[in-house]
């Protein structure tokens, strides 16, 4: 079976990324709602070095995106410990283990995990190979290009193929330049250059014609989209009718339903502020979607409001008279 196979028109295997904060299990339930896309990976699972394995898999949830597969994704450097994590949460049903070499966060660089480990290509390796022997189910990796500069680039790579991994994501910026400057598309087709592996390309990709210009700059293998996702929960549903010459317009209530689908998933015993906080959070990327929307965020932000209700009211109009 084709690990990333690309659909009856051309279109190559379309990943939703794992995004910290916002790509929680509500942004995921919601993006399901939505479609589109051929597989979701979920924000990491933390592996400290005193982890409880069986308590800690329960988090892992394969039916989340039904029927859209779920990988999970370890952050850890624990050999031992993030093995027989992969092992429990294979027996939840996990379809794939995503190895976490990526996040650039220093409580979590800190403890030897995430993006630290780009600082040691033999410990990567080692961490990955536990993983892939420890497992049934393919394990891959997401990678930076690099911790403080791109050094180890090649020799992380290599790490990561001779490790046993079906294949790579990279999102190229190195830890230390974390969000901030263009992604170097040029080194995710080095790593096409230099691996027998497939290269999934991660970065930068906020609309059809980002997609495509990375396919055509990198010949990556498939696509991850994060952010791109969360100012446009439609655009894995564009790229798809690029290939297939069709034009795919969302309506309302496709929008409707996503929105609806991620309240719906926002935990009842949670409080209205958090309520509220949360839903700011997504309609403050949306919001960024259009001209139209965009000078009414500021507003949308800032503005005090009693309880969910209220910043529906306000919001919701909006969105359904500018939306685009």
């Amino acid at each position: 079976m084709e690990l990333l196979p690309k659909d009856r028109n051309g279109c190559p295997y379309l990943f939703l990324a794992p995004m910290e904060g916002v790509g929680d299990r509500c942004f995921r339930r919601a993006m399901a709602s939505v479609g589109g896309f051929d597989e979701a990976v979920t924000d990491f699972l933390r592996v400290p070095t005193n982890a409880h394995v069986q308590s800690l898999a329960r988090v892992y949830e394969a039916e989340e995106t039904k029927p859209i597969p779920l990988a999970a994704q370890l952050m850890g450097s624990d050999i031992e410990l993030m093995a027989a994590m992969a092992k429990e949460v294979e027996k939840r049903g996990a379809p794939r283990i995503d190895l976490n070499c990526g996040c650039p966060s220093n409580t979590v660089t800190g403890r030897g995990a995430g993006s630290s480990l780009l600082k040691d290509p033999d410990l990567l390796h080692q961490v990955a190979k536990s993983l892939v022997q420890a497992v049934a189910i393919p394990v891959t990796i997401k990678m930076r290009s690099g911790y403080e500069d791109t050094s180890l680039f090649k020799e992380n790579l290599l790490a990561a193929q001779e490790s046993g991994a079906k294949y790579i994501t990279l999102h190229p910026r190195t830890k230390v330049e974390g969000y901030g400057p263009p992604a170097r598309w040029d080194l995710i087709a080095e790593a096409k250059s230099i691996l027998k592996i497939p290269v999934v390309g991660n970065g930068d990709i906020l609309s059809v014609n980002d997609a495509i210009q990375m396919l055509k700059q990198t010949s990556c293998d498939a696509l991850m989209i994060g952010r791109g996702s969360v100012v446009n929960p439609f655009i894995f549903h564009q790229i798809r009718s690029h290939f297939s010459g069709t034009r795919y317009l969302n309506s309302w209530e496709d929008l409707k339903i996503y929105l609806q689908t991620y309240i719906s998933e926002i935990p009842n015993e949670s409080s209205e502020k958090l309520k509220i906080n949360k839903m700011k959070q997504l309609m403050g990327f949306l919001f960024k979607s259009n001209a139209a929307l965009f000078e009414k965020r500021q507003q949308m932000l800032t503005t005090t409001y009693t309880d969910l209700h209220s910043f529906l009211h306000f919001s919701m109009p909006l969105l359904q008279e500018r939306w685009v």
